[in-house]
């Protein structure tokens, strides 16, 4: 059945996009339904517990672990400072005493007499969770988090690193063919997310870096440029979490692929406007995509979720994303529907598609997603 197959990369002008954002621990949620955020906006709030550390007291005076308890200053729940003297044996005449002095601030959780150690719970950590887009509180979930819709314009990728920001679009090439190169990249482009055509030099990236953009929406990129610029192999491990100063969207794929003029269009019909972006990506079961959302200067609270499932028909739009065709962009021209055995001698149901090259091709149904928008 064609609607068995799940839809591919969502390229949109006008959808709702909804979030759920939600704390890695238990914590306090800070907003309301229907509130307005913006991206940093912060719903909700915890304390992740400090760090157990231990001081061997007996061990530092040199004493029997239930003297070293007697010698002990503070009790279980009393706060400790850093360098704070909190025990000393009588010494000699009042002379050659042993002091010992905190090595960390925190707060006394335990002391033992069969040990003589003293434990320490270093300061809880908050951690803020952040709206990430501009609209608004569609649900609260207690103690957890919130759910956060906006309607406007959506771009997946196909590939993306580097975390959660926000920035306004500046189309950097004159169009989708041509490749971001350093020279594209103004002082002024700090904070901005830039849009390039056909991929990004490794001089881009390390430009874009330098006058802090950011992010980069791209139609491919070198993989030996992405590991040059990591400074390791990526894997095949879900992205997103990686320390680097941009964050990076490939619509296409790897190597330098002229951006999808639709894509392209659209986001240069976005210029100067804010968008929210996030390069998380995993490609194999529960499918990350990587984004950019630019929600609408006037949001409504009224309009339904889109819809963007889609069934494989005539003249649906598809990107291949297994080789020989890998990132090309094509319609659905026949569905055959006989199964067809493939080089592993595997019998497969197909599609046949013109790609944007013109060529005519027939590829594994499971080897293409649609390109919903």
């Amino acid at each position: 059945m064609a609607s068995a197959y799940t839809p591919g990369l969502t390229v949109s002008a006008d959808i709702v996009v909804r979030k759920t954002r939600r704390l890695p621990i238990k914590g306090d949620v800070l907003v309301r339904e229907g509130d307005p955020t913006e991206p940093d906006t912060v719903i909700a709030q915890a304390k992740l517990p400090g760090i157990l550390q231990t001081i061997k007291l007996a061990e530092k005076l040199g004493v029997e672990p239930k003297e070293a308890v007697a010698m002990f200053r503070l009790k279980p729940g009393d706060p400790i400072e850093k360098g704070q003297l909190i025990a000393e044996t009588k010494g000699f005449f009042g002379l050659f005493k042993a002091q010992v002095h905190a090595d960390y601030t925190g707060t006394v959780e335990q002391v033992s007499e069969l040990t003589g150690h003293v434990l320490v719970r270093e300061p809880p950590t908050p951690v803020n969770l952040t709206a990430y887009l501009k609209g608004h509180v569609a649900e609260v979930l207690p103690q957890e988090g919130a759910v956060i819709e906006t309607r406007g314009a959506m771009v997946q990728g196909i590939f993306g690193v580097g975390g959660e920001r926000s920035g306004r679009i500046r189309v950097a090439v004159p169009s989708n063919q041509d490749t971001l190169e350093a020279s594209h990249i103004r002082e002024d482009d700090a904070g901005a997310v830039l849009v390039g055509g056909s991929g990004v030099t490794f001089e881009a990236l390390e430009r874009a870096s330098a006058v802090g953009a950011a992010g980069l929406v791209v139609g491919g990129i070198k993989d030996s440029d992405l590991v040059r610029y990591l400074g390791y192999d990526i894997g095949v491990a879900i992205t997103g979490q990686e320390s680097i100063p941009i964050t990076i969207i490939v619509t296409e794929g790897f190597g330098f692929l002229a951006m999808a003029e639709r894509t392209f269009g659209l986001l240069q019909s976005l210029e100067g406007k804010q968008a929210s972006i996030n390069g998380a990506t995993q490609i194999r079961a529960g499918v990350i995509r990587p984004e950019v959302i630019v929600p609408m200067e006037s949001l409504s609270t009224e309009t339904p979720v889109a819809d963007v499932a889609m069934a494989l028909e005539i003249g649906t739009p598809i990107r291949v994303i297994r080789e020989p065709y890998f990132g090309r962009l094509g319609k659905v021209t026949e569905l055959p529907h006989q199964l067809v055995e493939v080089e592993s001698g595997t019998l497969v149901r197909v599609l046949k598609a013109r790609l944007d090259s013109g060529e005519e091709v027939m590829v594994p149904r499971a080897n293409v997603e649609i390109i919903a928008g």
